[in-house]
């Protein structure tokens, strides 16, 4: 193209890769208007507003709104643009921040949930476990009237001020101390506890003895004390914490009894 061409709409619109109605619109609000309207108002603009459509093109890629788009339009220069795109490069990254942090939750769920679909709900087993990250919260107080729910609205009050950039979507489970299991003690747990791949502590490398059930939270007495019983019939002895696991939880069933639990003691073979 030469000098100062002048074309219809539909052509601009084809020669800046952009669409007719988007030019009506552009011009409605101000943002980029024809250089001419002849008779019938018919629009006509000129090459050189090609740079117009672009900038619009990546400010809007950028994020920016109308507004944002018009004012660095209307006072561009070098600092103002290195500016605007230093805050936009800043917004960019918080979400950026917050997509990976949710990916990290939705791979963690599905990481936990993969392996139940095809779990033996009937078998007792005692399996090596690798270490795996938590957070685990301090001792829960059920002194003064405080329940079970009580100490869970604290374990997140708790980790939201020591932990301020911490997900608290991620599960949360119980722990048992292993003074509590001796002592038939699995009303409530002793502490709380996110399974988070980015937590501060970790669920000890060991043997566990593992079994299932179904049932709502704090409805797992009955496999506290099929677990113990096979551990005591297998040759093994408790020697550490417990955890309580609920795999399959509201997020799969609405029904609370069809929750799925997975408990899990620390053993070791007696000696003979």
């Amino acid at each position: 193209m030469k000098g100062n061409e002048i074309f219809s709409i539909t052509d601009f619109a084809k020669l800046s890769r952009t669409s007719r109605s988007t030019l009506l619109y552009y011009d409605k609000i101000g943002l980029l208007s024809p250089v001419a309207r002849h008779e019938n108002d018919y629009r006509y603009y000129s090459n050189t507003q090609i740079t117009t459509v672009n900038l619009i093109r990546t400010c809007q890629a950028l994020g920016m709104s109308i507004e944002e788009i018009k004012e660095l339009k209307a006072e561009r220069s070098p600092t103002k643009v290195s500016e605007r795109l230093g805050e936009q490069i800043g917004q960019i990254d918080e979400k950026i921040d917050t997509w990976i942090s949710a990916r990290k939750l939705l791979s963690t769920l599905k990481d936990v949930i993969d392996p139940m679909l095809s779990a033996d709900e009937e078998a007792i087993t005692v399996k090596y476990i690798p270490a795996e990250p938590i957070v685990l919260g301090g001792i829960n107080n059920y002194h003064g009237g405080e329940d079970d729910y009580s100490a869970l609205a604290n374990f997140y009050i708790e980790c939201s001020k020591k932990y301020p950039n911490l997900n608290l979507n991620f599960p949360v489970w119980g722990f048992f101390s292993e003074e509590q299991l001796k002592n038939n003690n699995w009303v409530w747990p002793d502490r709380y506890y996110f399974y988070n791949p980015d937590g501060y502590d970790r669920r000890p490398a060991a043997y566990y003895a593992m079994g299932f059930m179904r049932g709502g939270y704090g409805k797992c007495g009955a496999m506290f004390e099929r677990l113990t019983a096979y551990i005591r019939d297998n040759g093994y002895e408790i020697c550490g914490p417990g955890y309580t696991e609920y795999p399959l939880n509201e997020l799969c069933y609405e029904n609370d009894e069809d929750y799925l639990l997975r408990l899990l003691i620390t053993v070791r073979k007696k000696n003979s």
